[in-house]
């Protein structure tokens, strides 16, 4: 779905962040939209957060049955 497919690409942002965060101090979305506290950059990091809560459903899914679907739909 593509749903998945962005939640997990922002979830991999978020990660990286924290990553650049946990070795160099940087915070890239602070940075690129001028503080931890303006509201652009608390706007995404709610949405990254919600990503990442939408990706934690996907180890709950039964993944075979829905490949099984979209095969035979094909």
């Amino acid at each position: 779905m593509l749903i998945d497919k962005i939640a997990l690409f922002l979830a991999i942002v978020g990660g990286l962040n924290w990553g650049s965060v946990g070795l160099f101090k940087v915070d890239l979305v602070a940075y690129l939209c001028g503080g931890a506290a303006t509201p652009l950059a608390r706007i995404i990091y709610v949405v990254v957060g919600l990503a990442a809560l939408w990706c934690v459903t996907l180890l709950f899914r039964d993944t075979q049955s829905e490949n099984r679907h979209h095969t035979q739909t094909a």
